[in-house]
């Protein structure tokens, strides 16, 4: 099994983003933890975490709360 992170913008579409795939999804989320801030400041504004091709949580905005 393999994981990565699927990019969207705000209206949903998805979007480039880095292309880094982890072996557990432990390695995922820590990687996001380090790196949502880069990612909303490069206009990712939502992300959903896949395992192979299905979703495993998501999407997660990455805009402040109100």
């Amino acid at each position: 099994m393999s994981y990565r992170w699927r990019y969207q913008d705000s209206t949903g579409s998805e979007v480039a983003g880095p292309d880094v795939v982890f072996g557990e999804q432990e390695d995922a989320e820590e990687w996001f933890q380090d790196e949502w801030r880069a990612l909303r400041s490069a206009g990712v504004a939502s992300v959903t975490l896949l395992r192979d091709d299905a979703e495993v949580y998501g999407p997660m905005s990455l805009s402040p709360e109100s």
